[in-house]
């Protein structure tokens, strides 16, 4: 059974760090780091794999199987989703654990990185095994995860049902309250106000500082989002709220467009009764492939991984691309872009105002607090400025790109850390 908050995954997600990979070694070779240093980043601290038996429906006893991978806690307790997926593998969750600890120090916040997952199509489950599922995985991990451990959230086809699961489950063991335990959880239950839509805000934030550094009018920009489930949807209204003209949108069926600009809250209206963005009214049917190249002046890939690549990259008439989904530029696009002057704001800083906001929840827990909403985005605000200066001044001391300064930054974060313990 798939979330209801989840429009439609596409597993190419779990490959998100392929590019960053790449990048890295450029990276290194920049810092000048020593073999000892690569080994620290190149390799998780710890990876746990787990089998055990769930009672289904059907009265038969199946096992599965799930992971957990605390790839950095250097710089505080691991943090990172849970995913369930059929092809989970544990080499993907260590790529994208190192992604979370690169994104955890790259806007400051004293996290390391992890991820973890089970096997298993949540397509051909109902929600009552699920639950089984997700209870007796926590069972077989409580020990490793904690609130000063390493700390769950949500992932692709998890929500919050699943992860107040993994809040009573785990409480039951120690027998006494831990909301502290995982991020992600209903409000009622100890969740944090603007959860919701904290990685789309957090992006918007980003993308308002990128602006004054250019000479762009925000009157008369064109955006274009490709993707329109959780993060693309809210970036389209946050954006529309703001001011902007969005001239087009997408969803996995395909696209709409109109120049002069879409009305978003009918959009959404009109994708909630039809199931799809297509056919709305006063608007022109394009492909997925078609938006991404299409006139705007900022495109926002919200979807799916690999989408811009050296077939259509030359094609892209943005003058300013924000990277909301994971790696949706591939390494030779990415190059491109450089080439024809397309500011790229990259996905591990564009989209870590979800990791933030979970960090406002963890401290939220721990110290019995409530934060009012309006606290909650002054401080994420806060946060995402701040992620973009220290990016913004690497670029200009050392001429490069924001994807090269900002995991530049997070590894030297990291391995100083390391120093202060007199790991290195």
């Amino acid at each position: 059974m798939i979330p209801n908050n989840i429009e439609r995954i596409h597993f190419d997600s779990m490959n998100t760090c392929n590019l960053c990979m790449m990048e890295l070694e450029n990276v290194y070779d920049n810092l000048i780091l020593s073999p000892e240093e690569i080994d620290l980043l190149d390799m998780p601290k710890r990876s746990f794999t787990v089998h055990f038996p769930v009672h289904m429906d059907s009265g038969d006893t199946k096992m599965f199987v799930g992971h957990r991978v605390q790839y950095n806690d250097a710089r505080g307790p691991t943090k990172g989703g849970i995913r369930y997926h059929p092809e989970l593998n544990l080499e993907n969750l260590k790529n994208l654990a190192f992604l979370m600890a690169i994104k955890c120090a790259l806007v400051n916040i004293p996290f390391g990185g992890a991820k973890g997952g089970i096997v298993v199509n949540t397509k051909e489950i109902s929600r009552d095994e699920m639950e089984r599922i997700t209870r007796a995985y926590i069972r077989e991990i409580s020990d490793i995860i904690g609130p000063f451990k390493d700390i769950p959230a949500p992932d692709a086809y998890t929500d919050e049902k699943v992860m107040v699961w993994i809040l009573d489950e785990f409480e039951r063991i120690k027998g006494k309250h831990v909301p502290s335990i995982v991020t992600g959880k209903p409000i009622e239950l100890g969740g944090s106000e603007v959860r919701n839509i904290s990685t789309a805000l957090g992006g918007v934030y980003v993308l308002e500082e990128a602006l004054k550094t250019t000479d762009l009018d925000k009157a008369t920009l064109g955006v274009a989002i490709q993707g329109f489930g959780n993060v693309g949807r809210n970036a389209a209204e946050i954006l529309y709220e703001r001011g902007y003209r969005i001239c087009a949108i997408s969803d996995s069926n395909g696209g709409i467009a109109n120049k002069d600009g879409l009305d978003i809250p009918k959009v959404i209206e009109h994708k909630y009764q039809t199931g799809t963005v297509l056919d709305f009214p006063n608007s022109k049917n394009i492909s997925n492939e078609e938006l991404l190249t299409s006139d705007c002046d900022i495109l926002i890939p919200a979807a799916l991984s690999k989408q811009i690549d050296g077939k259509n990259v030359r094609d892209i008439k943005a003058k300013i691309i924000m990277e909301l989904a994971n790696a949706p530029t591939t390494l030779e696009a990415s190059k491109m872009l450089i080439d024809q002057g397309v500011l790229v704001i990259p996905d591990i800083l564009a989209n870590a105002g979800g990791v933030v906001v979970s960090y406002f929840e963890w401290i939220q827990n721990l110290n019995q607090d409530y934060w009012e909403e309006e606290r909650v985005l002054k401080k994420l605000n806060q946060t995402m400025i701040d992620a973009f200066a220290n990016v913004h001044m690497i670029c200009i001391d050392e001429k490069c790109t924001m994807r090269r300064a900002a995991l530049q930054f997070a590894i030297r974060s990291i391995l100083h850390a390391e120093r202060l313990r007199g790991n290195l």
